[in-house]
């Protein structure tokens, strides 16, 4: 996948669904937010990175010390500024180096590791904007599964144990070949991808299943059919807190 042609394409089109709308209205999946708090978030968190990465940093940067952190208070510049924002991103990998090591908060990366990162920052906080104005969220089944497949590396990289040894929680996205077994070990999690038998199964749209695992819909409320013991899946949401 194109990482940074795809974080300027779901920048401009986070940018495009807020255009006309009223930045006052509140967004449900992020309570207490409204779409001018999310569009600042979003926009500030790009050049949040772009500064770690810019710096060289080996110790994370005070959100407030974010140079360019906030946007116009005209809304179209605003648009423009958040539009803008993964841009900034990438210009500070190339000038840094993709390889160069960085800050990141499961340890030192290389510097390209963060554009991956802000481009999922961006495809479900687009999901954030589209649900709070009421309109279709869209996204190309393989961006999905990439998300997907990014959030259950955070999740293992930050070593948290959302399953008891020996559950198990099966992922299989079916408008692709994509598919998932999630492990409880006394280790830790164990990733794997591939097709097996486990304690829960989800089935469904690569879309909804990124929607179901970021909290963004219940499952109820998506295409995606759980099977086997619904307690297991209740415990990975109470267990990975976005």
């Amino acid at each position: 996948m194109d990482y940074p042609a795809a974080l300027l394409a779901e920048d401009r089109r986070f940018a495009e669904h807020l255009r006309g709308a009223d930045l006052a209205t509140p967004v449900p999946t992020c309570p207490g937010w409204t779409l001018q708090q999310l569009l600042r978030h979003l926009g500030r968190g790009h050049r949040w990175a772009a500064q770690i990465v810019r710096e060289q940093r080996d110790a994370p940067l005070d959100p407030r010390s974010v140079e360019g952190g906030k946007p116009p208070a005209d809304p179209d510049g605003a648009l423009e500024w958040v539009a803008d924002s993964g841009g900034v991103l990438l210009d500070a990998v190339v000038a840094t180096g993709h390889d160069a090591p960085v800050w990141t908060f499961v340890g030192p990366r290389p510097a390209a590791w963060w554009i991956r990162r802000r481009l999922h920052e961006s495809t479900v906080h687009r999901a954030d904007a589209a649900i709070a104005l009421g309109v279709d969220y869209e996204i190309a089944p393989e961006l999905a599964v990439d998300g997907v497949g990014e959030w259950i590396g955070l999740i293992e990289a930050g070593g948290a144990q959302p399953l008891e040894s020996g559950a198990s929680l099966h992922l299989h996205a079916t408008d692709t070949d994509a598919e998932w077994t999630l492990r409880g070990t006394p280790d830790g999690l164990l990733v794997e991808p591939v097709h097996a038998k486990a304690t829960t199964a989800l089935r469904g749209p690569a879309r909804d299943l990124l929607l179901a695992l970021s909290r963004r819909r219940a499952v109820a409320e998506t295409g995606v059919e759980v099977f086997g013991d619904e307690s297991v899946w209740s415990a990975w949401l109470d267990r990975t807190p976005f």
